[in-house]
């Protein structure tokens, strides 16, 4: 397969989720909750005379910005014994904790930051968030661990 041809797929396939987004963004208009947008301007430091505390926080904040993280979405847990994996095979049915409809929690790093919904776009699988937890609810789950 040509690059020229793999980068047009990767162009079609993103403007099928950008079309998604805009009609889920349509479809919830008076949406109060913020979301992080990837196609946001970054944060610059404001224009100052000197290095002063004001900039401070924008400048620790870009450092930051460009560390990679493990994001994942569990779709639900169970605790069964080794004895019983050991007897697994294709077509074998695990038994999740989660009831169907539930929504799914999204995890960054194992931390749970959200809950969503599955999605579809051209076969391809992605998360509505739902909801999003807190920073001090999730600095409380941390602070127990």
């Amino acid at each position: 397969m040509s690059t020229e041809s793999t980068d047009t797929m990767n162009d079609s396939v993103s403007d099928d989720w950008a079309q998604a987004l805009e009609e889920q963004a349509s479809a919830e208009q008076a949406d109060s909750a913020p979301a992080f947008d990837s196609n946001a301007a970054p944060l610059t430091t404001p224009p100052s005379g000197g290095a002063g505390a004001a900039g401070a926080p924008v400048q620790d904040i870009q450092m930051v910005l460009d560390i990679p993280v493990q994001l994942s979405v569990e779709l639900g847990r169970t605790r069964v014994p080794i004895k019983y994996i050991l007897q697994l095979a294709q077509g074998s049915i695990v038994e999740l904790d989660a009831l169907a409809g539930e929504p799914m929690d999204v995890l960054i790093n194992g931390y749970l930051i959200a809950q969503g919904e599955v999605v579809v776009v051209n076969d391809k699988f992605g998360i509505r968030l739902t909801d999003i937890v807190t920073p001090s609810e999730r600095m409380r789950r941390v602070s127990r661990t």
